[in-house]
């Protein structure tokens, strides 16, 4: 992989020469990204992503360390969600909280657009990757601003979501809300969180994989401040959780939306700068 060596280690270089007010903000962001991951139970990717863009403009130095972040968290919540409702099970009779036969179905249909996105990250120009992802996200936050989140109300529209999705998971791990759209339909209430982080592991998973692969450095020394910071923000979303799961919340949908209109035009014109 002598290619994708000289790249990758001017990502390490400059991650090690950042200026002290952009740690300050990488560390705010992070916070961020934990909040929204365990309060939502998705978008810690595609609601951070973009002001991390603002701070440097290169996909590769931030995924990694994403990516990282969501296989630890998401593991950890998934494991332990799932022996408390295998106790409930016990105690009441209930289901398991995982829906893993619909779980395996979405799966066969996403993983060939997922290793086709994670292939397209690899080798894409950093300009377009960038554009790509704030016009992804400018898609979303039109959604969010107009209180009409994508839905999936078809066999062949849940098909082209689960794909689509898979493939932008791929090429960026901010393909959740195309992917939860479909599962929302077809998982229980009470199974679709606990599924989801189930997902979202296997699918980080393979993105770590094929980063380890291509020689893509993790920035693990970063990762002793960052992993803190994430678990701030995940111990602050899980108490918002609690209230979000009870009340609907689309005036706070709407201002993130708008936010993330704005940051994702000043995104598409500093990347073609």
């Amino acid at each position: 992989m002598k290619g994708a060596s000289a790249p990758f280690s001017i990502f390490r270089i400059y991650m090690n020469e950042l200026e002290l007010w952009q740690y300050l903000l990488i560390g705010l962001l992070f916070i961020w990204s934990g909040f929204v991951r365990s309060g939502l139970g998705f978008g810690g990717a595609v609601l951070t992503l973009p002001f991390l863009l603002l701070v440097h403009n290169q996909p590769l130095v931030f995924l990694p360390i994403i990516a990282v972040h969501l296989l630890f968290f998401s593991g950890l919540i998934a494991l332990t969600n799932h022996r408390q409702s295998r106790r409930d099970k016990v105690e009441a009779g209930r289901q398991s909280s995982i829906d893993w036969k619909y779980l395996k179905h979405s799966l066969g249909v996403m993983i060939i657009p997922k290793l086709i996105g994670v292939f397209g990250l690899l080798t894409l120009p950093t300009e377009l990757m960038s554009s790509i992802i704030f016009s992804i996200v400018m898609v979303y936050a039109i959604g969010y601003v107009l209180n009409k989140p994508f839905r999936s109300n078809s066999k062949v529209l849940d098909t082209s979501f689960l794909m689509l999705g898979g493939y932008i998971s791929g090429t960026s791990l901010i393909g959740a809300p195309l992917i939860v759209a479909v599962y929302a339909s077809h998982v229980a209430k009470h199974q679709l969180r606990d599924t989801l982080f189930v997902l979202w592991f296997i699918l980080v998973l393979i993105k770590c994989v094929a980063f380890l692969w291509a020689g893509v450095d993790f920035q693990l020394i970063h990762h002793l401040w960052l992993l803190p910071c994430s678990t701030l923000g995940h111990f602050i979303g899980l108490r918002f959780h609690k209230k979000i799961v009870e009340t609907e919340t689309p005036l706070f949908f709407r201002v993130l939306g708008a936010a993330l209109i704005i940051i994702s035009i000043i995104g598409l014109w500093k990347a073609w700068l």
